[in-house]
């Protein structure tokens, strides 16, 4: 055989090894934190070559589901996982699940009135109003009253809600059931519940889609989607009396008061939060992580992930739209990272 010829099989030998040698992770959840997750994932990649994590949108239900069969390597979600859950996953996997909050951001009322520009306020008993099917008209005296000197239509409201499981689903229910007694006695909260009223969208990109392209329409998105699709959300009134528009400040304010008594599986709800300044409907989202992984390679890629989430990767979230997490998280979360094992 000709040196160069050598040589050549050398160097394809050398390339199909660092190809294999890759380390690749699947995972699949939340579309709330998706816009955060793709950029990190996409800068995690740049510095660590050797690492490729894949990840799919399809919703918190999924999330929870697909890293429960063991189908991906980590879930995603917007609600933390049940006591049942969790035994179900332990049962399953023969191991526990962890949750580790990655980012904090918004779930924001969106709407198109036809002849609206205003930026809308909205009650909590407007809200629940609106999604039990009780206010119907667009000028009705719960959302009028909170909007002097705005033209609401005699209009009928169309409402849109999420049409699969879903973690956005569980923050604007779950805030929902905390100001409408009436809420949650009907309807409650969950990541899927039984809706009054309205149209499914899939995905935060469906509901998008569908306030969208019907008039007179109100949903609920996360922050970032109604940024990005230049959409107009309103204010809501949050525990302390005040009308409050979601940003990174609002966000930020509402997480203060849970990151001092954040439990040590790190699943806390932070809707209606206390606090002036906090918008009502915010909430962290998650990571769901085995603590047990068998693969010596996935384990060191997951945990140095991890490590680089909540130390550079945090540095990349006001660009987005989130909150970065309080330090008092952070310092919790990387000790947390040793449970892994």
């Amino acid at each position: 055989m000709k040196k160069n010829a050598v040589f050549a099989l050398i160097a394809i030998g050398s390339f199909a090894v660092v190809a294999f040698g890759q380390t690749l992770i699947n995972g699949a959840g939340a579309t709330f934190p998706f816009p955060m997750y793709s950029k990190w994932f996409n800068e995690y990649k740049k510095a660590h070559p050797d690492v490729q994590i894949n990840y799919q949108s399809r919703g918190s239900g999924a999330g929870i589901q697909q890293v429960t069969a063991g189908t991906v390597d980590f879930g995603a979600a917007d609600v933390p996982m049940t006591d049942m859950q969790m035994q179900e996953f332990t049962k399953q996997r023969s191991a526990e699940i962890l949750h580790f909050p990655t980012v904090l951001g918004a779930v924001v009322p969106t709407y198109d009135i036809k002849g609206v520009t205003a930026t809308l306020n909205f009650t909590g008993d407007a809200l629940a109003g609106i999604y039990l099917g009780k206010i119907t008209k667009w000028n009705d005296p719960a959302i009028a009253s909170a909007n002097p000197g705005v033209m609401l239509p005699n209009s009928d409201i169309v409402v849109v809600h999420r049409a699969e499981a879903s973690g956005t689903s569980f923050i604007w229910t779950d805030y929902l059931s905390k100001v409408s007694p009436e809420w949650k006695m009907k309807v409650g909260s969950g990541a899927s519940v039984n809706w009054p009223v309205g149209l499914g969208g899939q995905g935060n990109e469906g509901v998008s889609g569908q306030i969208k392209q019907t008039g007179n329409t109100i949903g609920y998105v996360e922050l970032i989607y109604a940024i990005q699709n230049k959409m107009p959300y309103g204010k809501v009134k949050n525990a302390a009396g005040e009308f409050v528009q979601a940003d990174l400040n609002s966000v930020t304010a509402a997480a203060a008061g849970a990151a001092k008594n954040m439990p040590e599986d790190f699943r806390v709800s932070i809707t209606n939060a206390p606090g002036k300044g906090a918008y009502p409907i915010s909430s962290f989202t998650w990571l769901l992580i085995p603590a047990k992984i068998a693969d010596p390679a996935k384990k060191k890629a997951i945990t140095d992930f991890l490590a680089w989430m909540l130390k550079d990767g945090q540095s990349l979230t006001s660009a987005l739209s989130y909150a970065p997490l309080p330090k008092d998280v952070v310092a919790k979360e990387t000790k947390a990272i040793a449970k892994i094992k």
